[in-house]
């Protein structure tokens, strides 16, 4: 069985360096395509899988 590595919020806004309210922009925007989390408690995990394959279609010039 394949192990998933997990992202809290935290760790996706220092890994972008980004603000609570990007991230909710983000994830809010359909065209940008950015993994939906997993939602534990209110609390946000994000795929680790899921934003690398992001980054790498942001960073060929495709929208997901």
């Amino acid at each position: 069985m394949a192990s998933h590595k997990y992202l809290t919020g935290p760790q996706v806004l220092s890994r972008y360096q980004i603000s609570e309210m990007t991230l909710h922009r983000w994830q809010k925007n359909e065209k940008l395509g950015f993994p939906e989390p997993l939602k534990i408690n209110r609390r946000k995990f994000f795929l680790e899988d899921d934003l690398i394959a992001w980054e790498r279609n942001r960073a060929s010039g495709r929208a997901v």
